[in-house]
């Protein structure tokens, strides 16, 4: 009953209703004057609800012709991509997903309080869906709830390390005072991009300064991020109206997605902007009272947020609407691959944001990581694809006609995920105890060098920017 009603809440409310809350109490706790902490809930509020709302309105638009550009390449791939959202509902209709709705609240509260991280998981709730689609198909093959949960705790865990790792950058880049991303679906690429970047550098990568900045002053007009949106929609509605650009009907929907790529562009710095506003406060109060204790009691944390605050963010959509085409031919060529991204291909600039904060918005770099680790996930969706299937069969999912399985590209295409994903399949106590001993291995390494890694992430990143002194001094 308990569980049933915290699942009703948290759909009812949602998000740009609770994380004003969250943000209300958390300000109240760092002594911010009741007005100001009433203020910053609301600009929460404001901004999560215009991200919401410029999705809401961009989706409708380009959906359809991503669709088209799918069905034109004629593949005939097993594995349909059904998306975030249906896997999403998924989840939490699985008896396992409802019983981590209520772990994973006390957990994550409780290991940010004990200080074992540093980063407030509890803001983005909604994400947890990511672990529970795990944990759900280990209870399907094994029965075994203990090993379910034993798996979405690790892969939490696993998770909120690496949204730690990469919280300094992320705040950075995308100027949100003291945040990051926890959803792991959408951060696991970034240990792969931080892997990468040293042999991307030695292949002078980071000579060529392809990021919005140097595109608009190279550019000039035709550089302007709102020109590069309708640059870039028009060319996603030309490949999704190939065999109908005869037609008077396929160069509006073509218009439509260049003037509507053009207004995320345009539209969605101004709600960032808005939404940063909710931090200034609390950020200033934190900074405020450690100063008041002892050396060493510092403390630097950061507050879990939802991953639309970054989706429209200038290179994180250019690189998102390149990669769309890329993953649809990388698809197609992949040998042993079954699955074919279809709706999740419009989530790929949520699923760059840890690849461009570390690579300080280097396109090409993000591209180049993004197809390669993508691709690998096509994989771990062509493995998961007919246990998916079977749960989303049970909880009264309808499978798209011509399908034979279905599959979300973005919340199972994780290979390292996938990887913890598999020793509790196998219910081999070495495999497990083995991943088991990795994290904690990792974390006590990270613990141990924070300051040290992330000086080296702020390093790494400047050798992207024209102006290398300037770019470090702004992260540190």
């Amino acid at each position: 009953m308990f569980l049933a009603t915290l699942k009703e809440i948290f759909d009812t409310f949602g998000a740009p209703v609770l994380v004003p809350v969250i943000v209300f109490i958390i300000a109240l706790c760092l002594k911010v004057p009741a007005k100001k902490a009433a203020m910053s809930a609301l600009y929460a509020g404001i901004g999560l609800q215009g991200f919401t709302l410029v999705l809401s309105s961009f989706t409708p638009i380009i959906s359809p012709v991503i669709q088209k550009m799918v069905e034109t390449t004629g593949i005939t791939l097993s594995g349909f991509d059904v998306g975030w959202q249906a896997t999403a509902i998924v989840g939490f209709s699985t008896e396992a997903g409802m019983i981590y709705l209520a772990v994973g609240l006390l957990l994550q509260t409780m290991l940010f309080l004990v200080k074992w991280t540093d980063v407030f998981q509890p803001s983005d709730l909604w994400n947890n869906y990511s672990y529970i689609i795990w944990g759900s198909m280990v209870y399907l093959a094994t029965d075994n709830m203990f090993l379910s949960l034993g798996c979405m705790i690790l892969l939490n865990l696993y998770s909120l390390l690496n949204a730690e790792l990469m919280a300094r950058r992320w705040s950075s880049y995308y100027k949100y005072p003291n945040c990051t991303i926890i959803a792991m679906h959408n951060i696991e690429a970034t240990l792969f991009g931080i892997a990468m970047d040293p042999l991307l550098n030695k292949l002078g990568f980071h000579k060529i300064k392809l990021n919005p900045e140097t595109l608009q002053k190279r550019m000039g007009f035709l550089g302007e991020p709102v020109t590069l949106g309708l640059l870039l929609g028009v060319f996603i509605g030309i490949l999704g109206n190939l065999t109908t650009l005869n037609t008077l009907s396929a160069w509006g929907s073509i218009a439509m997605v260049g003037i509507a790529t053009s207004a995320v562009m345009a539209i969605f710095p101004r709600v960032a902007g808005l939404f940063a506003q909710a931090f200034l406060p609390i950020t200033e109060a934190a900074r405020k009272s450690t100063v008041k204790k002892e050396k060493g009691s510092n403390r630097e944390w950061y507050l879990g947020v939802n991953d639309a605050t970054g989706f429209g963010e200038q290179a994180t959509l250019i690189c998102g609407v390149i990669l769309i085409p890329i993953m649809v031919v990388i698809a197609m060529i992949l040998p042993g691959n079954k699955v074919l991204p279809v709706v999740d291909l419009l989530a790929l600039p949520f699923m760059v944001q840890g690849l461009v904060s570390i690579t300080n918005g280097n396109i090409l770099k993000v591209i180049v990581n993004g197809t390669i680790w993508f691709g690998l996930g096509l994989y771990m969706c062509t493995y998961t694809a007919p246990m998916f299937t079977e749960i989303a069969k049970d909880v009264g999912v309808s499978l798209p006609a011509g399908a034979l399985l279905i599959t979300s590209f973005n919340i199972l295409g994780k290979p390292l995920m996938g990887l913890v994903f598999l020793a509790f399949l196998s219910k081999n106590p070495l495999l497990i105890g083995l991943a088991v001993v990795i994290y904690f291995v990792l974390w006590y390494f990270f613990r141990k060098h924070k300051t040290a890694i992330y000086d080296y992430l702020d390093r790494q990143a400047a050798k992207n920017t024209l102006d290398e002194q300037t770019t470090t001094a702004h992260a540190s």
